[in-house]
């Protein structure tokens, strides 16, 4: 019975069990920073590529507003298949042949992207953004510009104004670090024009 309430070594015994708690709470609170660190970094690496991919769209939309013609050269610009990208600009997709129509862009296969471009100041942080038109609903507003609110006919209550109808674009857009492959992003847009 002497032995059961003898309390010697109850107040190492307890320090011992705080000590452990102290360590675990310091262990989960290091592993929750670090964790936050990780992801923030994580965030901002895929913040850079979403703005890349928006450099990307800016890009298309410069070519598709040119009609398929470059006008503004960007680093390491490669347009594939300029006549296609031409008949991608003006006719229905369910009337292409030989052009790829699918939403998937394979940065090592050269037939799944219509343009190229690369954006950023250093190697390292430099993107290779991939664009392509995966389907087009032709309108008739984007064919021909000639004529516009001048011609031969004099604005007048016979005169019919014809409805304009906009192309809408589905493009496809990956942008990746080239340092880094799993730093991307993708996106798609719809544009109409």
């Amino acid at each position: 019975m002497k032995t059961l309430r003898n309390e010697k070594g109850f107040a190492l015994a307890f320090v011992l069990i705080l000590a452990v708690i102290a360590l675990v709470l310091t262990i989960a609170m290091l592993s929750m920073v670090g964790k936050g660190s990780f992801i923030s970094g994580q965030q901002k690496r895929f913040r850079t590529a979403v703005e890349a991919g928006r450099g990307g769209v800016e890009a298309m939309l410069q070519l598709i507003s040119s009609r398929g013609i470059l006008t503004t050269p960007y680093t390491g610009q490669i347009l594939n298949n300029p006549t296609g990208i031409q008949t991608k600009l003006s006719v229905s997709a369910g009337t292409w042949t030989g052009l790829d129509n699918s939403m998937t862009i394979d940065p090592l296969n050269v037939n799944t992207y219509d343009m190229r471009i690369d954006l950023g100041t250093t190697t390292s942080n430099t993107y290779r953004v991939y664009m392509k038109i995966a389907d087009t609903v032709a309108g008739n507003s984007g064919a021909d510009e000639g004529l516009l609110k001048t011609g031969v006919v004099n604005t007048g209550s016979g005169e019919v104004t014809v409805v304009s109808v906009p192309y809408l674009y589905t493009i496809e857009v990956l942008s990746q670090s080239i340092v880094n492959p799993t730093e991307r992003s993708k996106q798609s847009v719809l544009y109409q024009y």
